[in-house]
C-alpha cells in the first residue's frame, strides 16, 4: 500500500506543477491582452483560442524538457532559473508563431507582454516556495560559524544553507586578507575576536573546515577553541569525503550532536597526577576505550606507556598511530607495544615487574552483549578471572593506581556481559579492602558513542547502505558518551579513587534508541520513511530485543552517592561481598571455567552478583550444541587416524 501511494505521490507532484504552470500562462496571456486592448474583459476569437490552446500544449512539452518538474524546489539553484528562463522565452516563441499561423490577429506586443508575466507567474512562484522553505527552516536550525573561508568554507556553507540542521552565521580566517570581507552575505571575522562573535551572533558551534591544512596546525587551533569554552567540530573536505577518508560514519563531530549534551570538560589537575611522570600500562590497548586512553596518555607526558593487547593487528594500528602523533605534534614519548592476553598470570606478573609499573588502566574485557552471551565460559573468564590475575599481579609489585574500565551494564545485570562486570566489581572492591599497597577504583559509564560494536558505526552503515535501520524496541534507553569523554572520565577517577570505590559520570538523561536513529538520519542528510512521510530515505525497523538485552540501564546499585573534585563525577558506595565468600566463588569459577562447565559459570555468576536477574535461559552456543547432539564423542575419546606414512596403521 506504501509503494502504491508513493508511487501515486510520485506523479502527483509535477501534474499538479505543471496544471499551475498552464494555468499562469493562461492568466498571462489574458493580462498580456488586457493591457494591450485596454479593456478588462477583451474578446477572444475561435482562432484566439486555438493559439492559445497550442502555446499551453507546445509549452507543456518543452516544460517537460527541460525538467522543470524534476527539480526540488527547496534545492532550486542557478540551473533551474536558467531552466525556467528557457522555458517562458519558447512559450513566448511559440506564441508568436500560433498566432501567424492560426491568423488569430494576436497583436505583436503581446507575446512580449506575456513573457514578463510568465517569467513573474512561473519563476516567481518557484522562488517564493523556496524563500518560504528556507525560512521555515532557519528557526529549528543551530547557528554555527565556519573556520575557514577558503574553498572548503565555501563548500561547507553552500552544503549548510541547504540543510536542515545547521545555520551559518559567521566566518572566521586566519588570513588577514579575507578578514572583514562577505561570503555570500557572511562576514569574515578575525579569530582573535571569536569569543564576542560567538556571543554576539548566538553561536553554538564551530566548525573546522580547513582540510588542507596540516594536522598538526588544525590540532592546535581545536585545542586552542576548546579551551576557551567553544564546541569544535572538524569537517572533513569534499575530496575526503569522495575518496572514504573521511566518511560520515568515521565523523567524530556527528556524536555531539547525537549525545544532546554538552561534553564534559576534564579537569586538567587531576590527570597530570595519575599520569605525568609515571610508568603507565594500558590493558585492552587497542580497543575504542584503551586506544583513546593511549591517545590522550601521550599528551601528558608519562615517563613510559607500556600496551598491552591481545589482538596483534590492533595493537599495530595504535602503535602506528601514537607514532604519527609523536611526529606530528612533537611528543617526547616513550612507547612499548606487548603482546599479551590478560589471563595469562604468569605473562601479566612478567610485564608490570620488568617495567616496574605505577598506574594501570584495565580496559581488557569481552564487552559485546550477544557475544558473551553466546559464549558463557571465556566472558567470564576473560572478564573476571583476568581483571584478578592483573589485580594480584599489581599487588604484588607495588603498582600505585588500578583503574577498572566498567559499565552501567553491571547494574543489576540481565546478561552475562553485565554479571561478569560486577563480578570483577566485586574482586576490586575486596582488593581496595583488603590490601593497602594498590589504590583501587572502578570506572563505570554507559555507552560509548563510536566505540566498537556500538550502535552510531552500526546506524551509520546502515544509512549509508540505503536502510533500513534496526533498532531493537521503540521504548529501549541508553546513556550515552563519546570516547574522549569516556577516557577523560577514567584518568581523573585514577588519581580519586582508594579503597575500591565506584566512579560514575553524571550523564544527563537517558536517550531514546529510536530518537536517536531518526536524529542520526537527519545528520546525515536524510529523512526518516514513516506513515507521516512516506517519500522519506531511511526506515526505522523494529528488530526485537537481543538476548540479555533490558529496556533500561542504570549507573547506580544504591543511594549513597557523594560528591568528588570534579563537578561532574560522582562518587558511589555500593554493597560488597566478604573476602572469605567471594574467594571461594572465585576459586569455584576458575575450577569450572578450566572445566569448560557452562552450567556451572552461569549459576556462579548468580551466586556472586546477587542483582544478576538473566531474562532467558542459557544460549551459549557450544552448550547448546552438545545438549542437542549428545552422542556426538567426548574429549579424549577421539579415534586415532593413521599417520600418512602408517601402513595399515603400523609402521
Amino acid at each position: 500500500m506504501k509503494r502504491i501511494w508513493r508511487t501515486t505521490q510520485k506523479h502527483y507532484k509535477p501534474a499538479l506543477m505543471l496544471s499551475y504552470d498552464l494555468l499562469m500562462l493562461s492568466v498571462a496571456f489574458m493580462v498580456a491582452m488586457t493591457i494591450r486592448v485596454n479593456d478588462l474583459s477583451p474578446a477572444l476569437e475561435a482562432n484566439m483560442l486555438i493559439c492559445l490552446a497550442l502555446t499551453l500544449g507546445s509549452s507543456s512539452f518543452i516544460f517537460l524538457r527541460l525538467g522543470l518538474y524534476r527539480t526540488v524546489i527547496r534545492y532550486m539553484g542557478s540551473q533551474a532559473i536558467v531552466a525556467v528562463l528557457q522555458g517562458v522565452t519558447a512559450s513566448a516563441v511559440v506564441l508568436a508563431v500560433a498566432s501567424y499561423l492560426t491568423y488569430a490577429g494576436v497583436p505583436r506586443s503581446v507575446p512580449i507582454i506575456y513573457w514578463c508575466f510568465a517569467l513573474i507567474t512561473v519563476g516567481g512562484s518557484r522562488w517564493l516556495v523556496r524563500i518560504y522553505y528556507q525560512m521555515a527552516l532557519e528557526i529549528h536550525k543551530t547557528r554555527v560559524a565556519i573556520y575557514g573561508a577558503g574553498t572548503a568554507g565555501l563548500q561547507m556553507y553552500k552544503a549548510l544553507v541547504h540543510g536542515e540542521v545547521y545555520k551559518p552565521v559567521a566566518f572566521f580566517d586566519d588570513n588577514a586578507s579575507k578578514q572583514n570581507t562577505l561570503i555570500d552575505g557572511v562576514l569574515v571575522y578575525n579569530p582573535a575576536n571569536i569569543l564576542d562573535v560567538v556571543a554576539e551572533r548566538d553561536i553554538a558551534e564551530v566548525l573546522l573546515a580547513m582540510p588542507g591544512v596540516p594536522k598538526r596546525r588544525r590540532r592546535e587551533i581545536t585545542r586552542g577553541l576548546r579551551e576557551r569554552g567553544l564546541v569544535v567540530k572538524v569537517i572533513p573536505g569534499v575530496e575526503e569525503l569522495v575518496d572514504g577518508a573521511g566518511r560520515i560514519a568515521d565523523i567524530s563531530q556527528i556524536y555531539e550532536n547525537v549525545l544532546g549534551r554538552a561534553p564534559v570538560e576534564p579537569e586538567k589537575a587531576l590527570i597530570a597526577h595519575s599520569i605525568s611522570g609515571k610508568v603507565v600500562l594500558v590493558t585492552g590497548a587497542g580497543g575504542s576505550i584503551g586506544s583513546e586512553l593511549c591517545r590522550q596518555i601521550a599528551h601528558w607526558e608519562p615517563a613510559h606507556l607500556i600496551m598491552v593487547e591481545s589482538s596483534e593487528y590492533a595493537l599495530y594500528q595504535i602503535e602506528r598511530e601514537l607514532y604519527q602523533q609523536q611526529q606530528d605534534e612533537g611528543l617526547q614519548l616513550k612507547v612499548t607495544a606487548l603482546l599479551g592476553d590478560v589471563r595469562d598470570r604468569a605473562r601479566m606478573a612478567e610485564i608490570i615487574k620488568s617495567f616496574s609499573i605505577d598506574t594501570i588502566y584495565h580496559a581488557a574485557a569481552y564487552k559485546h552483549v550477544p557475544l558473551v552471551e553466546q559464549n558463557v565460559v571465556l566472558g567470564a573468564d576473560n572478564n573476571v578471572l583476568g581483571t584478578l590475575s592483573v589485580l594480584e599481579a599489581a599487588e604484588a609489585y607495588g603498582v600505585e593506581q588500578f583503574v577498572l574500565i566498567s559499565t552501567d551494564k553491571a547494574v543489576r545485570p540481565t546478561n552475562v556481559m553485565g554479571a561478569t562486570k560486577r563480578f570483577a566489581e566485586l574482586i576490586c572492591q575486596d582488593f581496595g579492602r583488603r590490601f593497602g599497597r594498590t589504590r583501587v577504583c572502578m570506572v563505570r559509564f554507559g555507552n560509548v558513542l563510536g566505540s566498537s560494536g556500538s550502535v552510531i558505526p552500526l546506524f551509520s552503515d546502515q544509512i549509508n547502505a540505503g536502510g533500513p535501520v534496526t533498532v531493537t524496541h521503540p521504548k529501549v534507553t541508553r546513556y550515552f558518551m563519546t570516547i574522549p569523554e569516556a577516557a577523560q572520565l577514567v584518568l581523573q577517577a585514577g588519581s580519586m579513587g582508594r579503597n575500591g570505590e565506584v566512579f560514575v559520570l553524571d550523564m544527563g538523561e537517558p536517550v531514546r534508541i529510536y530518537d536517536l536513529a531518526r536524529r542520526l538520519i537527519r545528520i546525515m542528510g536524510h529523512t526518516v520513511r514513516d506513515e507521516e512521510n512516506p517519500e522519506g530515505d531511511i526506515e526505522i525497523q523494529i528488530s526485537g530485543l537481543r538476548p540479555g538485552e533490558k529496556l533500561y540501564e542504570e549507573l547506580l546499585l544504591g543511594d549513597n552517592v557523594s560528591g568528588t573534585d570534579h563537578p561532574m563525577i560522582m562518587r558511589a558506595e555500593e554493597e560488597r561481598l566478604s573476602s572469605e565468600r567471594l574467594q571461594l566463588l572465585v576459586g569455584e569459577l576458575r575450577d569450572a571455567c578450566g572445566r569448560h562447565d557452562c552450567e556451572a559459570v552461569h549459576q556462579l555468576l548468580q551466586e556472586a552478583v546477587k542483582d544478576y536477574n538473566p531474562r532467558q535461559s542459557l544460549v551459549d552456543v557450544v552448550w547448546t550444541q552438545q545438549r542437542e547432539c549428545p552422542v556426538a564423542p567426548k574429549v579424549g575419546q577421539v579415534e586415532r587416524l593413521p599417520l600418512p606414512h602408517d601402513a595399515g596403521g603400523q609402521r
